[in-house]
C-alpha cells in the first residue's frame, strides 16, 4: 500500500478486507441533540445535526462484516443477531484478527471466538461486526468516504460526532441494511463495551442482553478523560499540527502530523500494560513504544526501516490521521451516561478488568450497582485493558449462559 494513501484505507487488516461491506445512510445529522425521551427526533441523527450532504458530498458511510446465516421466527422477524462494536483503534477486520478463525493475533486473545462452534458460533448465529462513525471504514475527518474515489478529507471542518451518533448509524445500519429489528446480543470490548452500554440506554428493547467489556459509563471525567486529554494535546503539539493549524491535508504523508501521531500512541500504550510489567522491560524495549522528539524524528525519516524510540509505534502513526483521533477522543470525553442506566431493560453481563490502568474498575461496579439485575465479573491480568481480548475464553461458560 502506497504510503501516502495508508490512512486513507477503508480496512486496517488487509487479509480481511473482502468481507467487509459498505452502506450510505441519506439524510443523517451528525453532532445533534439526542433527547432519549423523544426516539422519533433521532431516528436519523441528532437534533440539529450536520448531514455531509450539507457539506456538498454524498450521505454518511458506514461498514461492518456479517458472518454465519440470519434465522427467523414465525413473523418473518430476524431472531439471532449479535452484534460486535469496535474498539477504539480498531474495525471489523481487526475484531477478526483477535478472535476470527484466520486472524493473527488469535495467540494474543488466547484462542478463537467467532466461528463454528465457537463462543460466538456462526453456525447458530448470525455475527455482524460494525465499524463505528470515526474508524476505519466510516466516514472520518481524514476520509469523508474511505475507499470511495469522491472521499474527501474535511479535517477540522468534518461535523463533531458522538457516541449517540456512533450508536445510531449502527442502529440505521442494522435496519435498513440488514433488515435486523432486534438483536439477541450487543458486545464488544474498550470502546466497543462503551458503545453497548450507549446501544441499551438509547435503544432498551431493540436487544435481550448486552455484554461490555472494558466500557464505561462515562469518560467525561477522571483518570480515562485525563488520559485522552493528554494524548489529545500530544497530537497538537506537533510543530506541523500547529503551524497548520490542523489543515495539513495538502502535504506529503510523511509531512503531516506524524510525530504527533507517536507520542499520542506512546502515551497510551505505555499505560495500558499494568506497571509491575512495564518496569520489568529493559530500556531497549521501553524505548520501543517510548517517545522523543528528537529521536522519534529518525524513525520517522528513515521510514521506520531503523528501529529506535516509538518505533513499534510507526506503522500505526502513519496509517491513522491525527484529525481522526482528535475527533475520536472528543467523542469519547463528552460521553456519560451515568444518570440514564434505569432506562436499561437488557439482561446485563459485565466483563472488566480489576488491573485496568485506564478505565478504573470501579466505574464497571458502579454501572453494575445502577443496573437492574445484572451480574458482574472481573479478573487481574498484567496485560491491563488489553486484557480485555482475553475475556471470551476466561468466561466462555457465562457468555454461553448469557445467549441461552
Amino acid at each position: 500500500m502506497n504510503i501516502n494513501s495508508m490512512e486513507n484505507s477503508p480496512y486496517a487488516v488487509e487479509k480481511f478486507k473482502d468481507l467487509k461491506q459498505y452502506i450510505e445512510i441519506n439524510d443523517f445529522k451528525i453532532g445533534g441533540e439526542y433527547n432519549l425521551n423523544k426516539k422519533k427526533e433521532f431516528e436519523y441523527g441528532g437534533v440539529n445535526g450536520t448531514t455531509l450532504e450539507n457539506l456538498n458530498l454524498p450521505p454518511v458511510q458506514t461498514s461492518y462484516i456479517t458472518l454465519g446465516n440470519k434465522k427467523f421466527d414465525k413473523n418473518g422477524e430476524v431472531n439471532n443477531a449479535i452484534l460486535i462494536c469496535p474498539y477504539y483503534s480498531g474495525d471489523s477486520t481487526n475484531m477478526l484478527d483477535f478472535w476470527g478463525e484466520e486472524g493473527d493475533r488469535t495467540d494474543f486473545s488466547g484462542g478463537v471466538y467467532i466461528g463454528s462452534g465457537k463462543v460466538f458460533d456462526t453456525d447458530k448465529y448470525f455475527i455482524i461486526i460494525a465499524d463505528a462513525l470515526g474508524l476505519w471504514g466510516a466516514s472520518r475527518p481524514g476520509d469523508s468516504h474511505p475507499g470511495k474515489d469522491y472521499g474527501r478529507q474535511l479535517g477540522i471542518d468534518f461535523p463533531h460526532y458522538s457516541m449517540f451518533d456512533c450508536v445510531q448509524l449502527m442502529y440505521r445500519m442494522l435496519k435498513d441494511e440488514l433488515g435486523v429489528n432486534h438483536l439477541k446480543l450487543v458486545t464488544g470490548v474498550s470502546l466497543g463495551g462503551s458503545l453497548t452500554y450507549a446501544w441499551s440506554v438509547l435503544h432498551p428493547e431493540f436487544m435481550d442482553a448486552i455484554l461490555p467489556i472494558g466500557g464505561t459509563i462515562y469518560q467525561d471525567k477522571g483518570m480515562v478523560r485525563w488520559l485522552f486529554d493528554l494524548m489529545t494535546q500530544a497530537i497538537k503539539s506537533d510543530e506541523i499540527y500547529r503551524s497548520t493549524k490542523g489543515i495539513y491535508y495538502d502535504r506529503p504523508r510523511l509531512k503531516q502530523p506524524i510525530l504527533g501521531n507517536m507520542f499520542g500512541w506512546s502515551i497510551l500504550k505505555q499505560s495500558a500494560f499494568v506497571d509491575e510489567l512495564r518496569v520489568k522491560q529493559s530500556i531497549d524495549e521501553y524505548m520501543l513504544e517510548g517517545f522523543d522528539w528528537e529521536e522519534s524524528a529518525k524513525v520517522v525519516e528513515t521510514q521506520g526501516i531503523l528501529p529506535g524510540w516509538g518505533h513499534k509505534l510507526y506503522d500505526l502513526s502513519v496509517q491513522t490521521d491525527a484529525n481522526d483521533m482528535i475527533y475520536r477522543n472528543s467523542c469519547q470525553t463528552s460521553f456519560n451516561i451515568e444518570h440514564e442506566l434505569s432506562r436499561i431493560k437488557a439482561k446485563t453481563l459485565i466483563i472488566h478488568v480489576e488491573t485496568d490502568q485506564w478505565i478504573q474498575f470501579h466505574i464497571a461496579k458502579q454501572a453494575h450497582t445502577s443496573i437492574k439485575h445484572s451480574e458482574l465479573k472481573s479478573f487481574s491480568h498484567d496485560f491491563g485493558h488489553y486484557a480485555v481480548f482475553l475475556v471470551p475464553g476466561m468466561f466462555e461458560k457465562e457468555i454461553r449462559d448469557l445467549l441461552e
